[in-house]
Order: C-alpha cells, then sequence, then structure tokens
C-alpha cells in the first residue's frame, strides 16, 4: 500500500452526507467517494439528487440516492434502518444540510426561527444520536459537522442562522464528549463564503462580491472543492488523535486584522 492510501484511504468504509445533491454537500460526498468510501448522499431535493447519484456512478462512484425530508424524525429512524439492512456499517457522518433564511430582526417570524432550528441544529443532533447507535457497536466512527463562519462572528439580519450555527458548534465538543469513549470522533468544519446557490446573491452583487472578497487573506471566495481535502482528512485515519475541533475554511477571514 502506497503511504498516501495509508494515510488518507476510505475504501471500505461506509458514509452519509446530508444536502449532499448540490453545492457544498455535493463537493463533500464527491470527495469521499473518490477517496474509496462508499456514501449515501441524502437529500430532499429528489431530481437534483438522483441527477447527480447518476453522474457519479457514470464514473463508478459508490453512490446511494436517499431522497426524504430530514424535519420528520420518524425519518431519521428510518435511515438508521435502511443503512443498517443495507451496508451492516457506517463510518462516517457528515451533517451538511442547512438553510439560511435571512430578515431583519425586527420582522423576523416565529417560522423562519423555527425551520432554522430543525434543520441547522436538531436534525443533526438527532441523526447523529441514531447513527452513533452504530457506531457504538462498531466502535469506531466520525462524525463531521458543517457549521459556517458565522459560528464565530454574526452577519446582519440572520439572527436564528447565526443563532444555530453557533449552537452548532457547542453541540459538536459535546457530541465529541459524550461519545469518545466508543472510539466515535466529531469534529466542526467552518466553511467561510463559498459560492453556491445559497450565496449566489451576494455573489451576483458586484460591490458585495468584493466587499466579500477584501475580507479573507486569500483574496477570493471560496469554491465547494476547497472543503475536499480537510472532509477527507477529518474521515480518514490520519485525523485519530482529532476531535471536539473547530477548523474554518475561510481564506484567512477570522485572522485577518487590518
Amino acid at each position: 500500500m502506497k503511504y498516501l492510501d495509508f494515510l488518507f484511504s476510505l475504501e471500505g468504509k461506509v458514509a452519509i452526507v446530508t444536502g449532499g445533491a448540490r453545492g457544498n454537500g455535493k463537493a463533500i460526498a464527491e470527495s469521499l467517494l473518490k477517496a474509496g468510501a462508499s456514501v449515501i448522499i441524502i437529500d430532499m431535493l429528489k431530481q437534483e439528487l438522483h441527477r447527480c447519484v447518476s453522474a457519479f456512478k457514470k464514473q463508478h462512484l459508490r453512490a446511494t440516492a436517499y431522497n426524504c425530508d430530514l424535519t420528520n424524525f420518524e425519518t431519521i429512524k428510518e435511515i438508521k434502518q435502511f443503512v443498517e439492512k443495507k451496508f451492516g456499517r457506517i463510518d462516517i457522518l457528515v451533517n451538511n444540510a442547512g438553510i439560511t433564511l435571512p430578515e431583519p430582526i425586527f420582522t423576523y417570524d416565529e417560522q423562519k426561527w423555527e425551520s432554522t432550528h430543525q434543520i441547522n441544529l436538531k436534525t443533526p443532533f438527532f441523526l447523529s444520536q441514531e447513527i452513533a447507535k452504530i457506531m457504538k457497536k462498531q466502535k469506531s466512527g466520525v462524525i463531521i459537522n458543517i457549521t459556517s463562519l458565522n459560528s464565530e462572528v454574526a452577519f446582519p439580519d440572520n439572527p436564528a442562522y447565526v443563532s444555530f450555527k453557533g449552537g452548532l458548534k457547542q453541540l459538536t465538543k459535546s457530541l465529541a464528549l459524550d461519545l469518545g469513549k466508543y472510539n466515535i470522533r466529531v469534529n466542526n468544519v467552518g466553511p467561510g463564503y463559498f459560492i453556491t446557490k445559497m450565496t449566489q446573491k451576494s455573489w451576483k452583487n458586484h460591490v458585495q462580491r468584493k466587499k466579500i472578497r477584501d475580507k479573507t487573506i486569500l483574496g477570493r471566495w471560496g469554491m465547494p472543492r476547497d472543503l475536499s481535502g480537510l472532509i477527507v482528512f477529518l474521515a480518514s485515519d490520519s485525523s485519530s488523535y482529532i476531535t471536539g475541533q473547530d477548523i474554518y475554511v475561510d481564506g484567512g477571514w477570522l485572522s485577518k486584522g487590518i
């Protein structure tokens, strides 16, 4: 076995990526697939999901589509059952699915707050809880939560997103502590501003695009592929002594002074 394969190969591993049909989630799924894992890609966008998985299969990658709405708790239990029946194990869970519903603070309504809470914090917890039951039996596993630059800093007119990404950051530390005894590692990956469908409004605004670019040390927006190396590292045995950590992929945004 080559040294790099020894360090980073995910051959024989089984992974779940939520919100994996497009954007950052798709890039995350692709990185795990190309490192050798079988990947269950979960998304509620049926057409985009099947288009994505079909494209991966044409490359002879081991992708499986699972179309569902993660806001239903019974669905989360069904995912666990599906994994146990089809694969018999699970090694990697990436909680990537998330939404942003911006609105000025004085008109921010309960529905936006609850919807953001459901997808960005509640679902990652309960899905982690169910999948960790399988990992516990194996005495091994990796959970990667996709947080955000907003876990550390606030952006205007988006109180729910900032709150629940910050909550997810702390949930990761709690899970890392409680699951570490079963050799389950849990870490955060926090993207900065990436070019995805979620950020297309800002990208198309040339003033806003430049403002965001200038916030970074590297002088550019992130691309989904910028997550690939870190995801494979955290999912592999190369990071076997890393848990409870926050790693930001933000082009240096958080470190930049003047």
